[in-house]
């Protein structure tokens, strides 16, 4: 659970080098060879450095060779209007005060709001950059009017661009604008912004038709040539920018930030590489299951042989052993790493017993498919409520055996419950231990933010190698990582290597490796045969909240108080996604089982469903009340997402893209009151009262079950499709 306090700074992110090319070409009609047009490489005042002047001339003579014969028009009418330096005569001369900045900007916007519903969420997207490099303009030769413009706009961008609102808040002078981070990191980026070729022309024939009217339609071209980079794509070649999702977007009350805008690294952003290179190509992923050696293809084969044996397959099943051929055909047709890739050691009768479990489990599982004709799947939740608590829980995991449940605590101890009551095992040897339900682990020094079991699972044959959970990680506000083990119930290793507190640790998949993230704004990987971490994973610009690996193992993710979430290559330690476009703190996330998709939650309510492969955004959901989605779990097929959080509620997703295209939403009560579940019961209702705050739900929720008081710590999706959540009641 990441909803933890956290030490968040106020560290304005690093300025990102961003070297992507300003096009009026669609993706189809740019060649690699192309010389960077409008790139943000002009003059500084730097020796040697081209003047403004000749560089217009040199990108003409490009557009004129090319046959871009538009974009190069206007290009000559603004060189024209601009001096040696590159700025707009016409915002200096004839209008001295900087009048001419608010009354374009007011007639672009009602030009905007004005025109076709279908070309308005894009060329909205225009307005903030246009807003912010208008201010910063002003702020620098008007500081009176830069205060009035800045008064008379910013209300249309506060509930969007919150914290830059306020960071623009405090400049007014020139030296504001040098000094400040914020205004520093805009003017060293260009924001870059994708609109359709037809918007997008016809809105700067409109701004010329001002100029021409000597309304300063000539100042916002200068600020979109200098500062933005517009991206101009045929929206009749994307089918999610088809006019389908057009009218549906338009007809969405909120207009919601684009995967594909801004500054990378700096929210809203899109999914970009690395911003230090400047880079815009997208490392190819392998995102195929963990491809099994020969060895252990024989002997789950020869396992599962002799299991079809003793229980033959019921009339109309598969075989375990057809079945296994089958999964492996699928495995064979993704490309995913080795074992030897990963450096994981050989497979030994523990893993191959793991691997015939989970054949049986995925052949017997209860299926979920997709919701069809809009009827969704029934999902039935397990929720274990923790009484008498003193809201000193922080964390919660369950281990994938379904045996145990860990809980870490303020007061800087875990503790672990056996889920069926029954009395946990005691340690060979200490005969003073008596039999109990539950175990004490002492050992942190402060507060435990997180624990984790080991990668597990139901052993169906007691003659066979144990497959149960072993071991337990834990991380604390004391700076360290320990591993606990758990047939003696006591502390093993103490890993050391964070400088702040660690929010998060997650296993691998295979149990070699896990993961921690920081107050340190590192995320470091380890494995449990060394002390000392292995990679140490640098970029965020404040907490890593939370961490999660891949399904195949070869990646991570780390979650991050700056709003972005990147994906991280654990062989060489290089980053190879960054996701950007939420508003709020992440404080979950989980990838999906076939490791094409990632979900990510943040303090706000919102999830966000990301492409791996292509670094886009998939879909955005919401629906949980403010104060954090503690946690997300994907069903065995990756068709059904569930949440849990603060708001007291387990919700269930639908994930396939194209299931909101009717744009419509329900309306429900936050707090209304239903079924809660203690112990080991059964599923929790849906019902309740409409009570409360109401808040917008996205029509990709299939159900929703609320507790009456208990916030909900963690979920999890079992391998049979079952969910079990866990939380504390609050009273």
């Amino acid at each position: 659970m990441s909803g933890q306090p956290t030490g968040n700074t106020s560290t304005v992110p690093r300025p990102a080098t961003n070297g992507i090319t300003s096009s009026n070409m669609a993706p189809s009609q740019q060649r690699p060879n192309d010389p960077q047009v409008g790139s943000s490489s002009a003059t500084n005042g730097q020796p040697g450095s081209a003047s403004q002047s000749n560089l217009n001339n040199i990108v003409i003579e490009y557009l004129n060779k090319k046959g871009y014969s538009k974009t190069e028009a206007m290009l000559r009418m603004e060189s024209a209007n601009q001096d040696a330096d590159g700025r707009s005569i016409a915002s200096r001369a004839g209008d001295p005060n900087g009048a001419k900045y608010g009354r374009a900007f007011t007639s672009m916007r009602q030009w905007i709001e004005d025109g076709l519903d279908i070309y308005k969420p894009d060329l909205r997207r225009l307005l903030w950059p246009v807003f912010v490099y208008s201010f910063l303009h002003l702020a620098t030769e008007f500081s009176r009017e830069s205060r009035e413009f800045y008064n008379k706009f910013k209300s249309d961008f506060e509930n969007t661009h919150t914290d830059d609102v306020k960071a623009l808040s405090y400049i007014s002078l020139p030296e504001h604008v040098k000094e400040d981070s914020t205004a520093k990191l805009y003017h060293a980026n260009k924001y870059r912004v994708t609109v359709g070729q037809t918007a997008f022309y016809n809105l700067i024939l409109y701004l010329e038709s001002l100029e021409k009217d000597g309304s300063g339609g000539g100042v916002l071209i200068y600020i979109i040539h200098t500062h933005l980079t517009v991206v101009t794509v045929d929206r009749s070649a994307d089918e999610r920018s088809g006019l389908a999702a057009l009218l549906h977007r338009a007809k969405t009350a909120e207009d919601l930030p684009a995967e594909d805008e801004g500054i990378p690294g700096h929210n809203p952003g899109s999914a970009n590489v690395d911003q230090s290179t400047a880079s815009t190509v997208l490392p190819r992923l392998k995102l195929g299951p963990l491809q099994k050696d020969a060895d252990l293809k024989g002997d789950m084969r020869a396992e599962l042989e002799e299991a079809d044996a003793k229980e033959p397959p019921a009339d109309g099943q598969s075989s375990l052993v057809q079945h296994f051929e089958q999964q492996i055909k699928r495995e064979e047709s993704e490309e995913g790493p080795t074992r030897t890739e990963l450096q994981l050691p050989p497979a030994v009768a523990r893993d191959v017993q793991m691997e015939v479990q989970k054949v049986r489990e995925d052949r017997d599982s209860f299926k979920i498919e997709t919701r069809t004709g809009g009827v969704g799947p029934g999902v039935s939740v397990t929720m274990f409520t923790f009484h008498n608590t003193n809201d000193s829980i922080t964390c919660l995991d369950f281990s994938e055996d379904n045996m145990l449940v860990a809980a870490g605590m303020s007061e800087s101890y875990i503790r672990v419950w056996s889920l069926d009551g029954k009395a946990l095992p005691v340690a060979p040897g200490m005969t003073d231990q008596k039999p109990a339900s539950s175990r004490r682990l002492y050992g942190h020094s402060a507060g435990v933010y997180a624990v984790s079991f080991s990668p597990s699972i139901a052993s169906s044959d007691p003659l066979a190698p144990s497959t149960n959970s072993t071991h337990l990680l834990s991380s604390s506000g004391d700076k360290t990582v320990r591993l606990w083990d758990l047939r003696t119930w006591e502390c093993v290793v103490i890993y050391k290597g964070h400088d702040s507190p660690v929010w998060d640790v997650s296993w691998g998949p295979c149990g070699h490796y896990f993961v921690t993230g920081s107050m340190d704004r590192t995320s470091r990987l380890w494995r449990t045969d060394r002390i000392e971490y292995l990679r140490l994973f640098v970029g965020h610009d404040k907490d890593v909240d939370t961490v999660y690996f891949h399904s195949n193992s070869l990646y991570v993710f780390t979650g991050s108080c700056d709003k972005t979430v990147r994906m991280w290559n654990i062989s060489n330690g290089s980053p190879v996604r960054m996701f950007t476009g939420h508003t709020g703190n992440i404080t979950s996330m989980a990838c999906s089982h076939n490791g094409k998709l990632l979900a990510s939650a943040d303090d706000v309510g919102t999830i966000i469903l990301w492409e791996l492969a292509t670094g886009k955004l998939r879909k955005r959901m919401r629906g949980h009340g403010k104060g954090g989605i503690w946690s997300v779990s994907w069903s065995a097929e990756s068709t059904v997402l569930v949440s849990g959080g603060a708001d007291g509620t387990v919700r269930v997703w639908d994930v396939a893209p194209g299931n909101d295209a009717t744009g419509q939403g329900k309306v429900i009560g936050e707090g209304g009151a239903g079924q809660k579940i203690d112990g080991n019961a059964g599923a929790a209702g849906a019902g309740g009262k409409k009570k409360g705050k109401e808040v917008v739900v996205t029509s990709d929720q299939i159900s929703a079950f609320p507790t009456k008081k208990s916030p909900v710590y963690k979920v999890r999706f079992t391998r049979m499709n079952l969910v079990v959540a866990g939380g504390a009641y609050m009273p």
